[in-house]
């Protein structure tokens, strides 16, 4: 499937939609006290269609693991309370976007380019775990978003959860720059996560706090495939 300038297109104006649509959510008022995480959804999906549009080497990616956010949001909210046509919609437009990304084709786009790779000083290897890392921390960082921005009860939980918003957004700028400290910040982010989530769990059974476990395993399953070339460098380096 080739048309490479129209899905990217295609993908960029999803992204802006949404964009608008939390904007909108969140200036409006409706949402309450969750307005400030519909605005950092906005920021979200706002920074998938700038980077797509600006031709950034980790957009794709990040833009891929956003739309497989959608797909499994959608996917929950259906196995919740049926087929709800905007649950459809939400689920669909994502999983079209996502489509629209994939593929050789697209990657020549981003990170096929060759310049980042030298100035980077990666292979493939490398490559393809730092593209399996950002599509992970783009499915997690909303999940984050909106349980660290959600309003809480529990002073230890909120502290825990923003302070993993805080190291996964500085993680993720990090480890596209190819920065060893990202990798370790993502790993922290992920493990706060899964304790603030694991304890709200416990003690209110919350939906949000079993979502936000999911992103915390991610961001931790974003940090994973580095581990073991970080062991390597160790033990050669004594």
């Amino acid at each position: 499937m080739k048309l490479v300038g129209e899905r990217r297109a295609l993908a960029a104006v999803t992204f802006a939609f949404y964009f608008l649509s939390y904007l909108i959510v969140g200036l409006l008022g409706v949402a309450g006290e969750l307005s400030p995480a519909f605005y950092a959804l906005a920021g979200v999906y706002g920074l998938a269609f700038f980077a797509l549009v600006a031709g950034y080497f980790w957009a794709r990616w990040y833009a891929v693991g956003v739309g497989l956010y959608g797909v499994i949001t959608s996917a929950a909210g259906l196995w919740q309370v049926g087929a709800e046509p905007v649950l459809l919609f939400l689920g669909g437009t994502h999983l079209v976007a996502v489509i629209l990304l994939w593929g050789s084709s697209m990657s020549e786009t981003y990170d096929g380019q060759t310049a980042w790779r030298e100035k980077l000083h990666m292979d493939e290897n490398a490559v393809q775990r730092l593209g399996r890392s950002v599509i992970r921390a783009g499915v997690s960082l909303p999940l984050v978003l909106l349980y660290a921005l959600a309003p809480k009860p529990g002073g230890a939980t909120l502290a825990l959860s923003v302070g993993a918003l805080v190291l996964a957004a500085f993680g993720l700028r990090a480890v596209v720059k190819a920065r060893t400290w990202g990798v370790v910040a993502l790993g922290t982010a992920g493990a706060l996560m899964l304790t603030a989530a694991g304890a709200d769990l416990l003690a209110h059974h919350d939906a949000l706090a079993l979502r936000a476990s999911l992103g915390g395993a991610l961001l931790v399953s974003s940090a994973t495939p580095f581990f073991a070339p970080m062991l390597r460098f160790l033990s050669f380096a004594r």
